[in-house]
């Protein structure tokens, strides 16, 4: 398996706003998130509600810009911004940085946020 490759779909799925699909697609089923408000998902299941309550409340996408990424070993790094109005009238506005663990079959196991609000 070549995660590069693997870690560019994924990325590419994100970029384009399909992030649910890329968690459908990419998590193992027990894989595990934690983001920068401490709030953790121990399961894709849990994953893939957190994803549809978040993109079902985003009004407008304005930018989804993928910076670059980084993988070394069973890592990776990308970086994203992401702009969005939400349908509460809300603006977000991250830059962020998504840490990535994976197994050996290219699926997901642990997914870390590191964001910095605009």
């Amino acid at each position: 398996m070549d995660l590069k490759k693997t870690v560019t779909k994924m990325d590419h799925l994100v970029a384009k706003g399909d992030i649910v699909n890329a968690v459908e697609t990419f998590f193992t089923e027990d894989a595990i998130t934690s983001d920068y408000n401490n709030v953790k998902t121990t399961n894709k299941a849990q994953m893939m509600e957190k994803m549809l309550g978040f993109t079902d409340a985003i009004a407008t996408v304005n930018r989804i810009e993928h910076h670059g990424t980084i993988v070394e070993g069973n890592l990776s790094a990308s970086e994203f911004t992401f702009e969005f109005e939400m349908s509460d009238d809300s603006k977000i506005l991250w830059h962020e940085i998504i840490r990535r663990a994976w197994n050996d079959d290219g699926q997901v196991i642990s997914e870390e946020y590191f964001i910095a609000n605009n």
